[in-house]
C-alpha cells in the first residue's frame, strides 16, 4: 500500500512541477518576447508552488528525506531510539491532524462558504486550501506506517 501511495504521490509532484515549469516558461516568453504579459501567470505559479511544497513535504516525510537532528537519539540505545521515534511519530500525527487537517479542514470550509475566488483564475480558493488537509493526512499516513513497523 505504502508503495502505492509513495507512486501516486510522486507522480502527481513530478505532473505538479512540469505544469509550474510549462507555466513560468510561458509567463517569461509572454511577458519579455510577446511584450504582453498573460495575467493569470503568476498566480497559476503561486498555487503550484502551495501545492508542490505541501505535497512535496508529505512524500520527504513518508521518504524520511526531512530534517532531523540527531544529537540525542544517536546517543541512545537502540531499543531507547525505538521509543523516541514511536514518541515523535505520535507528536507529529497529533500536530497534523489538528494544525493542518482540523484546521486546514476549517480553512477549506470557510473558504467555500464564503464563496472565496481568486482573482486571476476565478477559482475557488477552497482548492487551493484543499492541499493542507490533504498533506496532513499524507503525513499522518506515513507515520501510522512507520509506528506499525516492526523494523524501525
Amino acid at each position: 500500500m505504502r508503495q502505492m501511495v509513495d507512486k501516486v504521490l510522486g507522480t502527481c509532484l513530478a505532473i505538479l512541477m512540469a505544469v509550474m515549469v510549462i507555466n513560468v516558461l510561458w509567463q517569461v516568453f509572454s511577458r519579455y518576447i510577446l511584450g504582453a504579459p498573460s495575467p493569470f501567470t503568476d498566480e497559476l505559479a503561486r498555487f503550484l508552488l502551495i501545492w508542490v511544497g505541501v505535497l512535496g513535504a508529505s512524500f520527504a516525510s513518508g521518504k524520511k528525506m526531512h530534517i532531523a537532528i540527531d544529537l540525542t537519539s544517536s546517543r541512545l540505545s537502540a531499543d531507547n531510539q525505538k521509543v523516541l521515534k514511536a514518541i515523535i511519530n505520535v507528536m507529529i500525527i497529533g500536530f497534523v491532524f489538528a494544525v493542518m487537517v482540523v484546521g486546514g479542514g476549517n480553512l477549506v470550509y470557510i473558504t467555500f462558504a464564503l464563496q472565496q475566488f481568486s482573482p486571476a483564475l476565478q477559482i475557488p480558493l477552497g482548492i487551493v486550501y484543499l492541499v493542507l488537509p490533504v498533506g496532513g493526512l499524507l503525513i499522518a499516513y506515513y507515520k501510522i506506517a512507520d509506528l506499525t513497523v516492526k523494523h524501525q
